[in-house]
């Protein structure tokens, strides 16, 4: 399905008129948008990379430092707020995000510490069944992940590291290709570790059509979900997703190198059988203070925690899960997005059709917020356009080898946003 165009003009007023209907036109003022040197909003295109600070966020871990100061180690069970259970004050409104009970939902750790924990407990390989299936030119540090199991466990990465390809002269790789390539190599698959929406393209995978097709065959299924929680509906746990997951300072707006999050599907929250690394914090509740040596998981996700949380920031995290809300969740700017991107392919493809290319799939149901342009320009290299881009007061995002993102996000980015983009982007070109 695509994008009707057909109320769209290539022209400031069309996308004045489209802000002045926008419902959300609201929200924008629930942000800090950065300033150009001329005194002026940036056009920040950059969500994808590093989400805009909520103006709630600054408040939130103002009251916990206020809570340090007066109350010391007390603020632990004092408060509102009280920091021994802080985490479980995200739950809810993360697992609304990615379609989940909020028993499978869990805040800890970073992305990759997460997915290191995950494969601990999904990743079993045995001798003929120890391939893990990723897509080529993966996220660098989901590669490193992977192929570091498969040296933990005494495989070669050369054989057991499966690469997903695109098709010849494609840029983005199709649903019924992985399908096939799973039947193919079910005995000796043993993990399917794949993105929710590929950092680089901007696709976004069938992750429904992919679960099904893995589970036929028993073998697990892991997504990392950088770029797709806070920017696609997702329902991990209807799907039947083992495990997921995801930073939360790109379109979850919590702040630089905050606090992941991480899914994990209930039919293994009582699985004593299943390994693990274990730490305090995952110690069911109701013993942990006696500090015995036995581990007793929390029957929930929350049994995958290791530590205590940095509580500043997730009262930066709850800053944003209570922005998301105030604009009705999901679904509602997921309905934006798809008008707002597909105002800024309409733009590109109606005024810089020869000179740029659109490596995102056209189909609404496989493109998110961004869109990966390749730029052909025999007066400037892409990355003299991303520079020039920048030095007007666009902030977007470069991706070697020759990769311009745009992520227009419907939380605060406008349609004269967009608009004045493609102007800029053409006086470049």
């Amino acid at each position: 399905m695509t994008e009707d165009t057909s109320s769209f003009e290539a022209t400031l007023t069309c996308a004045q008129t489209l802000d002045a209907a926008d419902t959300l036109a609201h929200m924008r003022a629930s942000f800090h948008i950065p300033k150009h040197s001329d005194g002026k909003d940036e056009i920040y295109l950059c969500g994808n990379s590093l989400g805009l600070q909520p103006q709630r966020s600054a408040e939130y871990v103002q009251r916990e430092l206020n809570q340090w100061q007066k109350l010391g180690v007390k603020g632990h069970f004092s408060g509102d707020y009280p920091w021994m259970p802080y985490h479980e004050f995200l739950a809810e409104p993360m697992a609304e995000l990615v379609g989940a009970k909020s028993s499978e939902v869990v805040v800890m750790n970073s992305l990759t510490v997460n997915l290191h924990l995950m494969m601990v407990s999904f990743y079993q390989p045995r001798l003929l069944k120890q391939c893990i299936l990723i897509e080529q030119h993966a996220f660098p540090s989901d590669h490193y992940a992977a192929e570091s199991q498969l040296i933990f466990h005494g495989f070669d990465p050369k054989e057991g590291l499966m690469l997903m390809r695109p098709r010849s002269h494609e840029a983005t790789i199709r649903t019924e290709d992985i399908l096939l390539r799973i039947d193919q190599h079910a005995d000796t698959l043993a993990l399917v570790l794949l993105p929710g929406v590929q950092y680089y393209t901007g696709e976004v995978l069938d992750m429904k059509a992919i679960v099904s097709k893995a589970h036929e065959y028993e073998i697990k299924v892991g997504l990392d979900l950088a770029h797709a929680v806070g920017n696609i509906p997702l329902e991990l746990h209807d799907w039947g997703v083992d495990f997921a997951v995801w930073c939360s300072y790109k379109y979850l707006n919590s702040g630089p190198g905050s606090v992941a999050g991480c899914f994990v599907h209930e039919r293994y929250h009582d699985d004593e059988m299943l390994k693990r690394f274990a730490g305090w914090w995952g110690h069911d509740k109701t013993t942990r203070f006696q500090m015995g040596d036995e581990f007793s998981p929390i029957k929930s996700a929350e049994g995958w925690q290791l530590s205590n949380p940095p509580i500043l920031s997730l009262a930066a995290i709850r800053g944003s899960m209570d922005t998301f809300r105030e604009a009705g969740g999901i679904q509602p700017l997921r309905e934006k997005s798809i008008r707002l991107t597909g105002f800024l392919r309409f733009l590109l493809e109606t005024r810089l059709s020869e000179q740029v290319d659109i490596l995102t799939p056209s189909d609404t149901e496989a493109q998110g917020c961004q869109l990966s342009l390749e730029v052909n320009s025999e007066k400037r290299t892409g990355k003299e356009v991303f520079d020039w881009l920048e030095e007007q007061g666009v902030t977007c995002d470069w991706r070697e080898p020759n990769v311009i993102r745009i992520a227009p996000v419907p939380l605060y980015n406008t349609f004269e946003d967009v608009y004045r983009f493609v102007d800029i982007l053409e006086a470049a070109l």
